[in-house]
């Protein structure tokens, strides 16, 4: 079991990227995160404990309090049976294979879940769910990503008596970079948030108290932190039940 149940700072295990790297005199594969992850998880009471795609073992979670999926590059298309599409380029193998087995280990548990873009896409793939492998095909415009390391902004609106709804009312404004998105939502998968061109953009996992997926980059905007906030206040409140 996780260990939620101390009065620690409350844990909350970050996956991150295994990347060409250099830094200094040296040029090496390295294991990073971008600080704002950090960041948003300590400004919201959180202790953050990196997870790298290496060394997977489900057992790291009964260390941990809360989990997020953090974004990143498209999801290989052959997990879910796809051809690559031409514009799919860039894909981890290795890192889609480590959070599925720590998505699948973190709903057995019931651990707090937190999935950050390519992690909303890798919740629903993992669950049985496939993808569009490059959005602006399906609507029309390139505004969910409208320059190389330029967010996009979208208005997002939210079905009612959702945890999304609770945290976020019926719409909100999130910071977006992505070409891909949610297809076929996997089995007990529930969409709660969408953007006006029909994007899935938040989605929640039936029978669980805090399991949501966001197609947005929360991390992004250092002013509205309430999905990190909402994870510790998760933890924090389960140590009360």
């Amino acid at each position: 079991m996780a260990s939620s149940g101390s009065d620690h700072t409350p844990r909350i295990g970050i996956t991150t990227y295994l990347e060409p790297t250099i830094w200094g005199v040296w040029e090496r594969d390295a294991a990073l995160l971008p600080r704002v992850y950090l960041d948003a998880v300590v400004a919201a009471g959180g202790v953050p404990l990196l997870l790298p795609p290496v060394g997977t073992d489900p057992s790291i979670l009964d260390i941990l309090d809360g989990l997020v999926i953090a974004g990143g590059c498209d999801v290989d298309p052959t997990s879910y049976g796809a051809v690559p599409h031409s514009e799919t380029v860039d894909t981890r193998p290795g890192r889609d294979e480590h959070e599925a087995v720590l998505i699948r280990a973190a709903l057995d548990q019931d651990l707090p879940l937190l999935a950050i873009c390519r992690g909303l896409q890798m919740l629903n793939v993992t669950l049985g769910g496939t993808l569009q492998q490059h959005l602006p095909e399906a609507v029309g415009h390139d505004e969910h990503r409208p320059e190389p390391a330029i967010f996009g902004r979208t208005d997002v609106k939210i079905d009612p008596d959702t945890l999304t709804a609770r945290l976020f009312g019926d719409r909100t404004t999130v910071h977006c970079y992505h070409h891909q998105a949610l297809d076929v939502v996997a089995p007990g998968l529930r969409v709660t948030a969408r953007a006006g061109d029909g994007t899935v953009e938040a989605a929640e996992v039936d029978g669980h108290d805090f399991a949501l997926g966001v197609q947005w980059h929360p991390e992004e905007n250092p002013d509205d932190l309430r999905l990190f906030t909402a994870l510790v206040a998760e933890v924090l409140r389960r140590r009360t039940r």
